[in-house]
């Protein structure tokens, strides 16, 4: 897999609402690593979710971003945004 060009990166609005309700400090790192996606949707502490096509959940903190990776396309789409709880999945 090519990874030295880099990827088109989409977020969901629903994302941005998500990251204004939370401290500061977790809404910056979650925004440095989405900022990161592009570079390299493979590196970082990521875990391929089952029972979907293409779908990563990667971990920051106890915070979930979840997200899709078009390889034709090479595209990701960041879809989803959840704080890890014992009910999360």
């Amino acid at each position: 897999m090519n990874l030295s060009k880099s990827w088109d990166l989409h977020i969901d609005p629903d994302i941005f609402k998500i990251l204004k309700r939370l401290p500061s400090r977790d809404a910056e790192a979650i925004l440095d690593v989405i900022r990161f996606l592009p570079s390299n949707p493979f590196f970082g502490d990521i875990q391929k979710m089952k029972g979907e096509d293409n779908a990563w959940r990667r971990r920051v903190g106890s915070y979930r971003i979840f997200y899709k990776i078009k390889i034709t396309e090479k595209v990701i789409l960041v879809f989803r945004l959840e704080r890890r709880t014992s009910s999360t999945y």
